[in-house]
């Protein structure tokens, strides 16, 4: 049975590594327990290109590879499967880590002052930073004013907000279906 609509397993193979992680999604998908050597012929891939896929796809726990004997040439190969049921909980944790990413940086931002020239090739700086450097840009010497961060924060606050509720929503459904 081929699969020929695009499934969150492929979707996210294409977020992770593009079009090469795509073919290789879809030749697994396409073909349980097929070897880095059959996806290569599948997707027309090198060799190398499709192991490199597989192993980070097996690395992110997306994929299971069992090691067989190849009868036909006495070595060991491994055998592909896409682990559709592993996609849930790899979404929800790359959620949960650029929420904590959020957190922190919202951390940070609500903890400084920061300061630019105004410039938007020219960095802004902390209070500390602005202090050392006598509130002029290294970049262009202008005098460097205070930077009002209130939006940012907001928008940090809004969406940390917006991934709490996604999740435990998620959450929710996935209780009352188990």
């Amino acid at each position: 049975m081929k699969i020929e609509y695009e499934d969150s397993f492929v979707k996210i193979a294409g977020l992770l590594g593009g079009e090469e992680y795509i073919r290789v999604a879809r030749a697994l998908l396409n073909s349980e327990n097929a070897t880095d050597e059959e996806i290569a012929s599948a997707t027309g891939l090198k060799i190398n290109t499709v192991r490199r896929t597989l192993y980070d796809l097996f690395g992110k726990s997306l994929i299971t590879g069992v090691r067989v004997r190849d009868l036909k040439r006495g070595w060991f190969v491994y055998r592909w499967r896409a682990q559709r049921d592993q996609v849930d909980g790899f979404i929800f944790t790359q959620k949960r880590k650029t929420l904590d990413r959020l957190k922190r940086r919202l951390t940070f931002e609500d903890a400084n002052e920061f300061y630019s020239c105004g410039k938007p090739e020219c960095p802004k700086y902390t209070f500390e930073e602005a202090i050392e450097i006598f509130f002029k840009c290294p970049d262009c010497n202008e005098t460097l004013k205070l930077i009002d961060n209130g939006f940012l924060r907001e928008a940090f606050r809004w969406k940390i907000e917006q991934m709490i509720e996604e999740m435990n929503k998620k959450t929710t459904i996935n209780d009352v279906a188990a």
